[in-house]
């Protein structure tokens, strides 16, 4: 029987560590749906299509792997897809606690969908995509936490501001 995950998040913009979320998820399930939450209450860095596009190109080689986008609940993304996975990525305590409630809430919202929680490299631990675009903002480097495509992209959107 084949496992379908999904890996629902932002992506604004992906990083390094969600890369190596991807890549080990894609490792271990048949198949990874790598999911981009449409939210009209935030205002992402860059569109939709923008972050599918970057997605697309970091995760061409990995044959198990697309790339989509949803709203609505997650839950009901999952199922409708015909996964019964969602990997969450974890990098300290906070995320645990926060992950943990949205776990609990869509394992009562459906029981037909486990919650798989992963770690980051640790090299990727302190990673996150808002502190990336503040870098960016403020001028610093993002070359180690991005892939080069984002790190350009990231260079034009604060270029032009």
């Amino acid at each position: 029987m084949e496992t379908r995950a999904v890996y629902p998040g932002s992506f604004d913009p992906v990083t390094n560590g969600h890369i190596d979320l991807i890549q080990r998820s894609a490792a271990l399930f048949d198949q990874v749906i790598v999911a981009i939450l449409r939210n009209t209450e935030k205002t992402p860095l860059f569109t939709v299509d923008e972050r599918i596009e970057m997605l697309e190109n970091v995760t061409r080689d990995m044959k198990n792997v697309s790339v989509t986008s949803f709203a609505g609940l997650l839950v009901d993304f999952v199922q409708e897809l015909g996964a019964s996975v969602i990997v969450r990525g974890i990098r300290a305590v906070s995320d645990y606690e926060y992950e943990l409630q949205m776990a609990l809430m869509n394992r009562r919202l459906s029981n037909k969908v486990e919650t798989v929680f992963m770690l980051p490299a640790e090299s990727y631990s302190f990673l996150s995509s808002k502190l990336v675009k503040e870098i960016a903002q403020l001028g610093g480097s993002v070359h180690a936490f991005v892939p080069e495509d984002v790190e350009k992209r990231l260079s034009g959107k604060f270029r032009t501001k």
